[in-house]
């Protein structure tokens, strides 16, 4: 079942519409030429879709984030790559399906893909933790890029995750060890890393494989140290400000562009890259491709140097645009 946003109702009602015409004039021949008032409806919500997405606030552009037809890891992986080969297991004895990664082909380069996986069904979901990683996801993460820096391979991380799994069994496991180890190691590790925001990036379960040379982050995805829910609940003790906090956290692709937060975000399809997996796969791998070419010319003592200036400017930067 099509779960349809609250801004989407009008668009989806429109496009209803357009089906019902386009089958009518199919099934009977009396309706007349009815060809131009569909044209004219295609017109109008694509400039629907255009006005409403091009001016979503920031719990607009958290719903979209978790919309669940939007593309995870795995369907971005099926559309960019060729030959990829699964890895598994943090060699601790830890699984971690939370996180996923292997070795696959772009174009004809090897590349190491590691990202969030949320899962469609519900056993999926159960299976994956919904995105939210154990220790042990983290572990084969840093595992898996380590392999990457020895065969000099390039390092592409998706994030979709609401956050690191906050259950005490995680916290028995070392989920805070974990994570601050791979902040350490990611800024030392001497080959390109392109970090992209597909979806949510919550807190240090985005961070802990946040850490690149080159941040970017899709138009309608976001990345925040805490969600919209838990800053109204801490700030106002108020979850039904949940649109207020989203908005206060600037966690959105432009805002956080002008902060200096990422370097650049992706545009997705018409209507959200819940609607068009291949297309958003498309746009994503251009860019992808784009920034792996500039970032590959750098030898790898300038790739650590810049990448070390680029994380102590983050602070800085934050506090310019608020003065």
């Amino acid at each position: 079942m099509v779960q349809i946003l609250e801004f989407e109702r009008e668009i989806f009602a429109l496009e209803n519409q357009i089906r019902e015409m386009v089958s009518l004039s199919h099934m009977y021949d009396n309706v007349g030429d009815i060809t131009h008032e569909i044209i004219r409806l295609h017109k109008k919500v694509r400039r629907m879709k255009h006005d409403t997405y091009s001016n979503l606030k920031g719990w607009q552009k958290t719903q979209v984030a978790r919309h669940p037809d939007r593309p995870y890891t795995l369907d971005y992986i099926k559309y960019m790559f060729t030959d990829f080969i699964e890895l598994h297991g943090d060699r601790h004895g830890g699984y971690g399906p939370s996180i996923v990664g292997g070795l696959a082909k772009l174009d004809d380069k090897t590349i190491l893909v590691i990202g969030h996986q949320k899962g469609r069904s519900t056993q999926q979901k159960i299976s994956r933790n919904f995105g939210m990683s154990q220790p042990a996801g983290y572990r084969k993460a840093l595992r898996l890029m380590k392999l990457a820096q020895k065969f000099r391979i390039p390092i592409f991380n998706f994030i979709d995750t609401p956050g690191a799994y906050p259950g005490i069994d995680a916290e028995e496991k070392g989920q805070s060890e974990a994570i601050a180890k791979n902040l350490i190691e990611m800024i030392e590790i001497d080959v390109p890393i392109v970090v992209t925001i597909i979806g949510e990036g919550g807190s240090g379960g985005a961070l802990a494989i946040g850490v690149g040379d080159r941040i970017l982050m899709l138009e309608h995805s976001i990345y925040s140290v805490i969600s919209p829910e838990g800053c109204a609940s801490i700030l106002w003790d108020d979850k039904a400000k949940v649109a207020q906090a989203a908005n206060a956290l600037c966690l959105t692709s432009l805002s956080l562009m002008k902060l200096g937060v990422i370097d650049e975000f992706v545009r997705e399809p018409l209507g959200g890259a819940h609607r068009h997996h291949k297309r958003a796969a498309i746009l994503l791998k251009k860019v992808l491709r784009k920034n792996l070419h500039t970032i590959s010319k750098l030898k790898p003592e300038e790739l650590i140097k810049s990448r070390h200036e680029k994380f102590r400017r983050y602070g800085d930067i934050g506090l310019e645009s608020i003065t």
